[in-house]
């Protein structure tokens, strides 16, 4: 067995300088090298590495981009990938390889670390030791490993943001792999969208700029999917149906979801068009709606996409 390494850079290859942690070239390697000669890890691997490495809050389309376009290129000649990330946007990271990435053939692990390898009591060398052994034993599809446990790849959500055990996700019966004859990616190139969370007294005037200016909206909604009526977000809901800009509604809440039309305050949801997210996590919300928007130009062809369950990213 050969496991592909793209490391893309995050906490767990950073060093400590003057202005902070920061990613440094070689400190992956060489724990990999390590864990080889020890027997931590038996599989053979070679490590495939972004110029320049990047903290993941600076991630991009455009990186996610480059993450497929090397399981692509390598598909064939290994056995499964292991994405070394930082743990910022790793949630998101996951579910975007989880829409682009049709018929995959083998696991593709993402892993991280809250502390940097280069800093005793690191999770990093866990976390890696893991991803290399859940490699092995794990089905086709995109998985998040980390503090012990393998967790569905557009499912997943950082929930704490100091904890080695900073990851969860919620279940669902589908894995996290989308069925095709062959494999392929689906690029995400230059789309745009916002994420707008709705509060007490809130500008609507906002979402009508973002109706403007966005390719589309994810709409982080109370609850089980209510909004504020009265503040104009009717008719910034209005325009942006107008003009063809898929809304995207998911709850502010991480657990249980929304349902359109459970309350009356969300019904004008329903009148202006917005999708159900059911209970998908934002992360997974935005990545796809950026995956539908690349698709398709056709606003009734990325609402279908929006409208089906792809990779288990709501549960069934």
């Amino acid at each position: 067995m050969v496991i592909c390494v793209i490391h893309t850079g995050g906490t767990i290859g950073m060093i400590a300088t003057e202005s902070g942690y920061a990613p440094q070239n070689g400190v992956v390697e060489t724990e990999l090298k390590r864990m080889r000669a020890s027997g931590d890890i038996r599989t053979d691997f070679w490590v495939v590495t972004a110029a320049p490495l990047i903290d993941s809050a600076n991630a991009t389309p455009a990186d996610w981009d480059w993450i497929m376009s090397q399981i692509v290129a390598h598909h064939d000649v290994c056995d499964g990938f292991v994405v070394t990330h930082g743990t910022d946007t790793l949630a998101f990271t996951a579910a975007a390889l989880s829409f682009g990435l049709q018929g995959l053939s083998k696991p593709v692990v993402l892993t991280g670390a809250m502390l940097a390898l280069t800093e005793d009591g690191s999770d990093g060398c866990r976390n890696l030791k893991d991803a290399f052994a859940a490699v092995e034993t794990a089905p086709p599809g995109v998985f998040v490993q980390f503090a012990g446990g393998l967790l569905h790849g557009a499912r997943v959500r950082k929930s704490h943001s100091t904890d080695f055990d900073a990851f969860k996700a919620s279940p669902t019966d589908r894995p996290p792999h989308r069925q095709s004859p062959r494999l392929s990616a689906q690029y995400y190139g230059e789309v745009s969208a916002i994420i707008a969370a709705v509060a007490p007294g809130m500008n609507a005037d906002l979402v009508s700029l973002a109706a403007e200016r966005a390719q589309g909206i994810v709409l982080r909604c109370y609850g089980s999917g209510t909004v504020p009526e009265g503040l104009g977000l009717r008719s910034a809901m209005q325009r942006a149906q107008a003009q063809g800009v898929p809304v995207l509604a998911v709850s502010q809440c991480a657990e249980g979801g929304i349902s359109l039309g459970t309350y009356a305050a969300g019904s004008m949801l329903e009148d202006t068009g917005a999708i159900d997210g059911r209970d998908m996590t934002v992360e997974a919300a935005y990545a796809k709606l950026l995956h539908a928007l690349a698709v398709t130009d056709d606003p009734q062809a990325r609402r279908a996409i929006l409208q089906e369950n792809l990779c288990g990213e709501w549960a069934t």
